[in-house]
């Protein structure tokens, strides 16, 4: 991995800007944006100490080729890869934390989705397994759009010991499964929970339904049997944001 990756959109260079800004060394924005965002993540890097640069639209095309950067680059030092060790510490200072686990997923694509997707519900980490798993590259990092720099991967030998921890540390194991009885909606995920997905065609392992608390399913009313695991992801992690969001209004709203 180089010394320094490069984050390109306002979204995933505000929040490395707002989460670590010391891993940021330098935020390059364009000459013609001057609008409120920008102006706004030029104060961020400067409160930090981060260097700004401006330069022109080709110069920022240069650095990160045809991508929607919105006129903001930030050059970062990489997110270094969790244990589950800093999982554990991390769990213990979250309120009502949002895991996401992916058993198996083998296309990077469908990893930076989710990736993407895990950052935009503010999960707290992902978990993968070290073996026969898509692991952080060059390609899912492209795909995330910046949400491999902001949401932690923890890479696991043995996932089954990883959801005990998990549940030790007070987390329930919801699955995903098309033949579950409940829908995702009739399942409260609005306390600490592992959300986990199966490989692509295959599912959810067998030894990993066993260490699930509770298996859930999206209702479907076409003729396709099941989606794409990284949409699937995105729905089961929005219904659980859905909820979470519900259960924080005030009463009587």
């Amino acid at each position: 991995m180089s010394a320094s990756e490069r984050l390109y959109g306002l979204h995933a260079v505000r929040a490395v800007l707002t989460r670590d800004p010391a891993r940021v060394t330098q935020l390059i924005l364009a000459h013609h944006r001057d609008d409120q965002r920008i102006v706004a993540l030029d104060a961020l890097a400067r409160e930090a100490g981060v260097a700004v640069r401006r330069v022109d639209a080709q110069a920022l095309k240069g650095l990160v080729g045809e991508v929607v950067h919105q006129g903001a680059v930030a050059e970062v030092r990489p997110l270094a890869p969790w244990s589950e060790d800093d999982l554990i510490d991390a769990l213990r200072d979250a309120k009502a934390p949002l895991v996401l686990a992916l058993d198996g997923v083998q296309d990077p694509h469908n990893l930076g989705a989710c990736l993407r997707t895990a950052d935009a519900c503010g999960a707290l980490a992902v978990v993968v397994p070290k073996d026969r798993a898509a692991q952080v590259n060059a390609t899912v990092r492209k795909v995330a759009a910046g949400a491999a720099e902001t949401t932690p991967v923890v890479a696991v030998t043995n996932l089954a010991r990883t959801f005990k921890l998990l549940k030790d540390a007070g987390l329930w194991i919801v699955g995903a499964a098309g033949e579950a009885e409940k829908t995702a909606a009739e399942v409260d995920l609005t306390g600490p929970v592992a959300i986990v997905m199966g490989a692509e065609g295959s599912g959810l392992r067998q030894l990993t339904r066993q260490n699930c608390d509770f298996l859930v399913r999206l209702p479907q009313l076409g003729a396709v049997e099941s989606l794409n695991v990284s949409v699937a992801t995105g729905m089961l992690l929005y219904e659980a944001t859905r909820q979470r969001q519900i259960s924080r209004r005030p009463s009587g709203r």
